[in-house]
């Protein structure tokens, strides 16, 4: 038995005991929790198991707690709380778009924002949870593989844990999250090739040099991190889920992420018993799991060259491919792809109508949705979140030419009175 903490309903601390293990997802093989992320008997991945029977927990417990990831504790794989990394991710708006709802035909519609985490994406969950687990299991360095987001998501934690790092990145990533990463610390490794390329070098090198790469041999405990994009939201709904989801997708381990946190709530008896649809939004240049899907097969053919203006999912051969296909049929839900042209326009789409800005792979949320709807996989009364994963600002280069030439004038009425 381990233990853990957790939190009682007036938000004090307190500690209580529950299994917590690792799993292996396909034959169930048991492991100790450690550095550990392939079983040794099947090769299938590990994942973080929980004693749901020894967790007891109702609305009312979250209500003085902290406004971050860490106020669902019970469901994070953390053992010892002072070794938590927290730069407040969590806990962002759910905003309810009337004006993009009505240019798509339908009545409620939300975008749940993770635009405005700390390092401007969803991938301050997952970083904040491995970091955490790296400095419990006293690893001296952590780093990734990464088309950009979570590379600054990892760096600045490691930068607040005081722990070395280093990213593998693609050589064409965009030069913001170049910048914003190198500016937190970390070593960045650009290696020439796709995201395939630095994801097999960065295994290499957990291997050779011991470091804690969080998408690698932290990957069970990572992915747990994802999962509070649900709870969130159902917390932000009076603990009544949507109707259907909609989940930019590179590796699928944030779609699979986000429908075992809605499973989880329901486990435990906090939300409805229904299920979320969980659809699938992916760019038409880089669509292994949409493909796989649409072909009614078991299996992914990964995409050897992505090309693609969204190249936060420019994942060519999905981790998580083939558990996510499962999540999608097992929730009744789709998949959809979109172009570049359409990606852009919805990115511009969302900014003028909900006033949010976001990267391109909130564009294929928002094209992706779009065609949904057109094609009655979503109806005009169901109720749908958009996950909106990555701020806009970390890839202007896609929208520049979308931007209209500023107005020039001289600092007088009259000449302003010339243009407007």
């Amino acid at each position: 038995m381990n233990v853990r903490v957790g939190f009682q309903a007036d938000g004090r601390m307190v500690r209580s005991r529950d299994v917590l293990l690792l799993r292996c997802r396909e034959c169930g093989k048991e492991y100790p929790v450690g550095v550990a992320y392939i079983c040794d008997d099947c090769l299938g991945p590990l994942d973080v198991a929980y004693d749901y029977d020894s967790i007891h927990l109702n609305a009312r417990f979250f209500e003085n707690r902290p406004k971050t990831i860490w106020r669902y504790i019970e469901l994070l794989p953390i053992l010892d709380t002072d070794k938590i990394v927290d730069l407040g991710a969590g806990c962002t708006i759910l905003h309810e778009c009337d004006r993009l709802a009505e240019a798509l035909g339908i009545r409620k519609l939300y975008a749940k924002d993770d635009t405005v985490n700390p390092t401007y994406s969803f991938k301050d969950r997952p970083a904040a949870v491995a970091v955490t687990k790296a400095r419990e299991l006293r690893l001296s360095a952590v780093g990734c593989a990464s088309t950009g987001n979570l590379a600054a998501a990892t760096a600045a934690h490691a930068a607040k844990a005081g722990l070395s790092c280093y990213v593998f990145v693609p050589t064409n990533l965009e030069k913001n999250k170049i910048v914003q990463t190198g500016l937190y610390g970390a070593r960045i490794v650009a290696v020439n090739g796709t995201y395939d390329d630095a994801n097999r070098l960065a295994f290499q090198a957990a291997e050779e040099y011991g470091w804690g790469l969080v998408n690698v041999n932290l990957r069970p405990y990572y992915v747990e991190g994802s999962k509070t994009l649900a709870f969130e939201v159902c917390e932000q709904m009076n603990w009544v889920p949507p109707d259907n989801v909609i989940v930019p997708t590179a590796s699928g381990a944030l779609l699979r992420a986000v429908w075992r946190g809605f499973n989880e709530f329901r486990l435990l008896g906090l939300t409805h018993d229904r299920t979320v649809r969980i659809h699938c939004a992916q760019p038409e240049g880089c669509s292994p799991i949409v493909d796989g899907f649409r072909s009614g097969t078991e299996s992914i053919h990964p995409v050897e060259y992505p090309k693609t203006v969204a190249k936060s999912l420019a994942i060519g051969d999905p981790g998580d491919g083939l558990y996510a296909l499962r999540a999608i049929r097992d929730s009744g839900g789709g998949a959809g792809k979109a172009s570049d042209s359409e990606i852009i326009e919805a990115v511009e789409l969302l900014a003028k109508t909900e006033g949010i800005f976001t990267e391109p792979a909130g564009g294929v949320v928002i094209a992706v949705l779009k065609k949904l709807v057109e094609q009655g996989e979503i109806g005009p009364d169901e109720t749908t979140v958009c996950y909106i994963t990555g701020n806009g600002l970390k890839a202007t280069e896609s929208v520049a030419e979308r931007i209209p030439i500023p107005l020039q004038v001289e600092p007088r009425l009259e000449s302003l009175a010339a243009v407007v």
